[in-house]
């Protein structure tokens, strides 16, 4: 996977992929440029098989503050809708690219998360934080909609309806307590504890069975479409496609000689 970017930071080391937006000093706003070099790399991350799973990290003790307010804002105030669109419509195939890449990411979450920084983290598949963090889906605040990037589709099932709808509606902070209550972060850490422990929760991602990762992953965004028994029939498809795998015989072997099983990914 590709590591010489020039938008955000990345570097692949052990099957793990680390990537941090790179401007510490103003809280790391997104760009237009990195929006669109991020969704790229998630894009291209769906065929690297050198890459198990990927960190989201802060950088500088902030996550991210969203869209730059002098580089995008500034100029969004005087585009034409068909470029309006155009923008909005690339922020949201972020989002997509980072559902679709195949691979489990992990956001290592610290102090300031607003806006599509939270949006970032509201899209990885696991978020680690620590006391400090303030998290904000503020558009409600800038004079728009809570339904950016995915919010109001994907939030509420994460942290549930009510309480999304307060978070989208007042663009108030959800601190670390509240995201941990409600299901939003899985494990509040001390922050000088938080690449540690995000690290050690990657690695124990990356030492399992991959190829079954992946279709995990499918099997969790696409099954928000799904009745009950089209979600049945589908991993019942997955499942079986995942036995034909050696990694399930892997498994069976390593059982049967009393071992711990290494996978490899097929």
């Amino acid at each position: 996977m590709r590591t010489d970017v020039d938008h955000f930071r990345c570097q692949v080391e052990d099957g793990i992929a680390t990537v941090q937006l790179d401007r510490p000093e103003r809280k790391n706003p997104l760009t237009f440029e990195s929006y669109a070099e991020l969704r790229d790399w998630f894009r291209d991350l769906a065929y690297a098989d050198d890459v198990k799973v990927v960190i989201f990290a802060a950088n500088g003790g902030n996550f991210s503050s969203g869209g730059d307010v002098h580089d995008i804002i500034g100029p969004l105030t005087k585009m034409d809708m068909k470029e309006l669109l155009a923008f909005t419509r690339m922020t949201g195939d972020l989002v997509k690219a980072m559902l679709t890449c195949g691979k489990p990411i992990v956001a290592a979450v610290d102090g300031v998360c607003a806006g599509a920084g939270a949006i970032l983290s509201m899209a990885s598949d696991l978020r680690i934080t620590t006391p400090e963090t303030k998290t904000a889906f503020l558009f409600n605040r800038v004079g728009l909609a809570g339904c950016d990037m995915g919010a109001c589709a994907i939030l509420p099932r994460i942290i549930g309806q009510g309480r999304a709808a307060e978070l989208l509606y007042l663009g108030r902070s959800m601190t670390a307590e509240e995201g941990y209550n409600w299901g939003f972060f899985n494990r509040v850490v001390a922050a000088d504890a938080l690449m540690s422990e995000a690290t050690a929760l990657a690695q124990r991602i990356a030492e399992g069975p991959n190829f079954a990762n992946m279709m995990t992953k499918t099997m969790l965004a696409q099954e928000w479409s799904m009745s009950i028994e089209q979600a049945i029939e589908a991993e019942a498809q997955a499942q079986a496609i995942c036995m034909q795998g050696r990694d399930f015989k892997r498994a069976y072997e390593a059982f049967v000689a009393k071992q711990r099983p290494v996978f490899e990914g097929n």
